[in-house]
Formats: C-alpha cells, structure tokens, sequence
C-alpha cells in the first residue's frame, strides 16, 4: 500500500493537484471507536474550531480555487453551529460532513434539511452490512443506529454517500457490505473503501506518514495539517491557520521538491 501511494504522490506532485479541504470542526464523539486516528471519544476535549474561523477559510479556500471543502471530528453533529457551518460553505463550493449519522434526527435533521441543496453531501461512515461487522469496532448496537440514520437522511433527500474502513472483522464480508450498499440505493461509486490506518488509537493497520500519502490540507484549531488521517505532530505544515495560503504553499513547495529528486523525502517546516 505505502508503494503505491508513494508512486501516486510523484506522479500528482505537478502543479496540477486537485486542492481539498478538510476542517475538523471538533474532537468529543458519540462514539469510541476503537481505530480512531483523531482519538475522538466522548470523553475528548471539544477543541472546536468555531464558525468564525470557518468562515474565513471556506472564504480563503475558495479564492484559491479549492473545489470541496469535507468537515470531520470527532461527530460534527454535536456542535450547536454545525448547520451554520455547512450552509455558509455549501452555498460557495462542493462539500461533504462526514458523520456517524447516529445524532441526524429530530431537530437536528429538521435544521440539516432546512439547508439541503446540490452542493452539500452527507458521507456515513458504515464499516458492514450486518452489525457485527460494523460494532467490532465502532460499539455495540452502533450499526442498527447508523442503519436508521441513513434511512432517515435519505427519506429527507440527502445525498448520502458511505465509507468504509476495511478491518479483520469485515475482511471476509466486504462482499455483504456492498449487496447492502445496493439494498440502500447507494451507487458503488459513492461508496468509499480505506485500509485500517496504525495511527491515534489504532494499534494496528499500515504505516503512514507524509512521506506516502498524497497531501489534503487540513485545519483544527491548532493548524495546518498534511492529510485528515492524522493531525498528530509529525502531519503538521504550519501552528497558524491564516493565511491558509502560506501552507498551501509549503505544501507545494514538498510536492516540487519530490518531483525534482523523484524522493519523498521530508522537509523541515517551523
């Protein structure tokens, strides 16, 4: 796996990379997954970026021709501004919230539903299509739940897209996820496949680092970050989030430099 992400990251380090950008809105979760990379938990600090700071980026995101811009936790569900959030960004450029989709129901789906429109899409994180393959990791009766939550953004016109982290639990059962997927009127191209990463509190899974995954700028409240996998200090670009164009820039300043020595070796960044 890390062979070939590091032959993707040589070919994509010419100019023309499609930007993204990932926001971690917050770290506390409904959840404790036991493969968190963001050790996100019901008992984490909140550590939530706020709407203020999000607005500024999905502004300087734009302006530098980023085309989707995705909201992570932690559950971003739990933050009281999460709405306000998605509608600012949405009404601007494509983007994605990615959720266990435990908490969309009630008022909460009421005021999503309210700021539905083409750019805004919902991606559920379901690990099976038969609960024991999805709580190994996630929690006990946490698939009926997200099973229910999917069912209920899809009835409210969402589009839904699914992801899946592939562990031993649903190795052998991946087949069984995808028949589910199809059951639930899920297109096979909006159902993503990542591998189990050894990072936050995941004990297992493949190394990865700077050095083989092709670059996503991410933000929380303490910086610019490589890719979502991770915001541990090893990822980290800048311990400023503005102008988001100085990271953006030393970012590409590595991806030159790999496709100049065709090496992935790391620069230094203060």
């Amino acid at each position: 796996m890390s062979e070939l992400l590091l032959e993707r990251l040589e070919e994509t380090a010419a100019p023309a990379l499609a930007w993204k950008l990932w926001i971690y809105t917050n770290y506390d979760c409904n959840l404790r997954c036991s493969y968190c990379v963001a050790k996100s938990s019901p008992n984490a600090a909140r550590r939530a970026i706020g709407l203020k700071n999000v607005m500024q980026l999905v502004d300087e995101a734009v302006a530098l021709g980023f085309d989707h811009i995705y909201f992570t936790g932690g559950e971003p569900f739990l933050l009281p501004d999460v709405t306000e959030m998605l509608a600012y960004s949405s009404a601007r450029v494509r983007t994605s919230v990615l959720t266990n989709a435990m908490l969309t129901q009630g008022t909460r789906l009421d005021k999503l539903t309210a700021i539905n429109n083409p750019n805004l899409i919902v991606q559920v994180s379901l690990d099976g299509g038969a609960a024991e393959h999805h709580d190994a990791y996630r929690g006990a009766g946490s698939w009926a739940k997200t099973v229910t939550g999917i069912r209920a953004l899809q009835a409210a016109g969402f589009d839904v897209r699914l992801s899946t982290t592939e562990t031993p639990a649903n190795h052998e059962h991946l087949n069984q996820m995808d028949v589910f997927r199809a059951e639930l009127g899920i297109p096979i191209e909006h159902h993503f496949t990542r591998p189990l990463a050894k990072r936050g509190y995941s004990k297992e899974g493949i190394e990865l680092n700077m050095g083989n995954l092709v670059p996503e700028v991410t933000v929380n409240l303490d910086g610019v970050f490589w890719h979502p996998l991770s915001t541990d200090a090893d990822m980290q670009i800048s311990k400023k989030i503005f102008p988001l164009k100085a990271s953006v820039d030393r970012i590409q300043t590595q991806l030159d430099e790999i496709a100049r020595t065709g090496s992935a070796r790391l620069m230094t960044f203060t």
